[in-house]
């Protein structure tokens, strides 16, 4: 099992509280989901119980840990020495000398070729799917008693997601783990751990629930939505109450103000009455207190798009028939796609198979045609400026008009003034997923080319993600694994394979479960 008792954490940077005084206990066995919205220390919490030289420099935490067993850590990007190891030296590093049948069940588990195992490309090399697959296979090999996984569904192709799925329901070890695919938390949680930070993000709250996700989400709206009503009610009661007790007082006050200096009997009367009319106000006070308040809660909220459109009929793509190549390396023998108006395309495929390669094509392609397109990479550091301001990048003109309509905007998706004055680099990769986002809606563009664009998005940030990819009036191209974009946002879906682009529908399980 796992047990945390009275941790604290603090970021060293601004010395702000992420977590405060939390306890909890994951009995052996359970699956337990960590949950919460981008930068509230899930990662951080993660690094701190598997090592925690990890985050010096970066944290501070106070409290005691204990796991029972052995434990193995699946970081959420690999360390730059490890991308630089070959394939065979990165296994050999994490798991040593296999034996070749535990290591050919363990490559087959995650839909990995045998021979991959012995290859000298680098880790660095290969696909963010590949390299998440390798990763896990090494921990299998492993075969420790406690897993702390951190996003293990990144990157992950649709095959793969499902082994994953199985593998958490499935597998006799206690299992912490921070997901932003919901249908795989609803699938796979029995225990949720929830790190909030309240109150414009002042307050930090910790809930741990040993039942499963979804019953812990719809526990959670039902109890909120009780809350809102009861406070609604005990406001509008209150405010008539108010609203009598002042008449009251201002008729005494009135007539305090009009009695006769010569009739000392009626000031006598209404100075008592005033004083009665005082103790009311001063019981309406401390009732005030007593009134139920309104749902604290972290809402994700997104702004509306400013403009950017396709009309209909009008072409944005026409690409191939061509043939997809990386280096020598023949991906696809014939790729074609077509995008006319304000199509909604998503891509999927098998991890490795090009898709990424294939997107920066594309997007060069349409940008060729005129249309402001706008693409965001899986790696956030190919087009973020990580030393600038959020508002530099948003309002890189610097006029008065331009940053503080940038401040609006940041205020709106719930950035608070310290963290608008750090550097993009010091920002969650899930902060970093709303400004490129943020970007796209200021810069009023036609087109969006994106990679994976909801894989650091909290399961609080995603509906809202989900929702304004939808609502988009412009053409979107969007490479994707998440289900429930695709059930929600894609009006065409297709799978890139060896032999170009096909048609590609999810299952009526998984519509279902998109939805």
């Amino acid at each position: 099992m796992i047990q945390v008792r009275n941790m604290t954490m603090t970021i060293d940077r601004d010395l702000k509280t992420v977590v405060e005084d939390f306890s909890f206990t994951v009995p052996r066995g359970k699956k337990a989901a960590l949950i919460g919205e981008e930068g509230n220390g899930k990662s951080t919490l993660l690094k701190w119980l598997y090592d925690p030289a990890l985050i010096e420099g970066y944290a501070t935490v106070t409290g005691e840990a204990f796991i029972d067993g052995t434990v193995g850590y699946l970081p959420q990007e690999l360390s730059a020495s490890d991308k630089a190891l070959s394939v065979y030296d990165y296994l050999s590093a994490h798991c040593g000398a296999a034996e070749p049948k535990a290591l050919s069940r363990a490559m087959k588990d995650v839909r990995l070729p045998y021979d991959l195992a012995f290859s000298d490309r680098t880790m660095g090399t290969l696909s963010g799917g590949e390299r998440v697959k390798l990763a896990l296979c090494a921990l299998l090999l492993q075969d420790c008693d406690v897993l702390l996984l951190d996003e293990p569904s990144n990157d992950l192709d649709l095959d793969t997601l499902l082994w994953l799925e199985s593998f958490l329901k499935t597998v006799k070890k206690t299992v912490l783990y921070i997901s932003h695919d919901e249908t795989l938390l609803s699938r796979t949680a029995d225990m949720v751990l929830h790190l909030e930070l309240v109150r414009r993000k002042k307050i930090a709250r910790a809930t741990a629930a040993n039942i499963p996700y979804d019953v812990y989400m719809q526990r959670r709206e039902a109890a909120f939505s009780h809350q809102a009503q009861v406070a609604q009610f005990e406001q509008k009661a209150f405010r008539e109450k108010k609203e009598r007790y002042l008449a009251i007082y201002n008729a005494v006050d009135h007539a305090q103000s009009a009695v006769s200096r010569q009739d000392p009997s009626t000031g006598r009367l209404l100075k008592k009455k005033m004083h009665t009319v005082t103790s009311i106000g001063k019981r309406l006070e401390k009732e005030q207190q007593a009134l139920t308040e309104a749902p604290e809660a972290e809402w994700a909220i997104l702004p509306k798009w400013l403009g950017g459109e396709v009309k209909s009929g009008r072409t944005v793509l026409a690409y191939g028939p061509k043939p997809l190549y990386i280096g020598e390396r023949l991906l696809s023998s014939s790729v074609q796609l077509r995008i006319v108006g304000a199509e909604r395309v998503c891509i999927v495929g098998q991890n490795g198979c090009g898709k990424s390669t294939l997107l920066k094509r594309l997007k060069d392609e349409i940008a060729q045609r005129g249309y402001r397109t706008f693409y965001m990479p899986q790696v956030y550091a190919d087009v973020l400026p990580l030393d600038a301001l959020p508002e530099q990048y948003l309002a890189p003109d610097g006029d008065k008009e331009s940053v503080t309509e940038a401040r609006i905007f940041l205020g709106s998706m719930k950035y608070t003034s310290d963290e608008m004055a750090h550097p993009i680099r010091a920002l969650s990769g899930g902060q970093q997923a709303k400004l490129l986002l943020l970007k796209a809606i200021l810069d009023r563009v036609d087109v969006l080319v994106l990679d994976e664009p909801t894989r650091n998005l909290s399961p609080l940030s995603a509906p809202a993600v989900r929702t304004l990819l939808s609502s988009f009036r412009g053409a979107m191209l969007a490479v994707t694994h998440d289900r429930k974009l695709i059930a929600e946002a894609a009006t065409r879906t297709l799978r890139l394979t060896e032999n170009g682009l096909e048609p590609f529908a999810l299952s009526e399980q998984e519509i279902e479960q998109g939805h």
